[in-house]
């Protein structure tokens, strides 16, 4: 285990026709550099800064993750969203794009560690109680 996550899911305060932010804290867990990506199932709905980047040995990184304005709200306040964080170890000189272009392909994943993140809708001020 390269990195852990503090929370470890994603909550929204749902409210329709307004963007909803969270974020997250990656906390590297080895004395290596890490790098990390973020993945989801829903590339339109969110903004994720940074979505990729290098961590220092026993660092931090904090993620904000933004999701779109929404017309309707999800049945039952269920969302079926998924993101996964990819890591692997990395050297001081590592680069963004070193990881955007080259570091998580399949042909090279030997080492790479993934943590599955699930999102989950609370109901904002403005939303009707399920």
């Amino acid at each position: 285990e390269l990195i852990t996550i503090q929370p470890s899911e994603l909550v929204f305060r749902f409210e329709l026709k307004k963007q909803l932010s969270c974020s997250i804290r990656l906390n590297n867990v080895s004395d290596e550099f890490v790098a990390f990506k973020v993945k989801t199932t829903a590339p339109k709905r969110y903004c994720v800064r940074p979505n990729a980047g290098v961590i220092q040995p026993r660092g931090t990184c904090d993620v904000a993750f933004t999701m779109q304005a929404q017309r309707e709200a999800p049945a039952d306040f269920q969302c079926k969203d998924k993101f996964m964080i990819l890591s692997v170890v990395a050297t001081e000189q590592t680069t963004v794009d070193d990881i955007q272009s080259k570091m998580f392909t399949k042909e090279d994943s030997q080492g790479i560690c993934d943590i599955k993140l699930k999102v989950v809708y609370l109901p904002g001020d403005s939303a009707p109680s399920p």
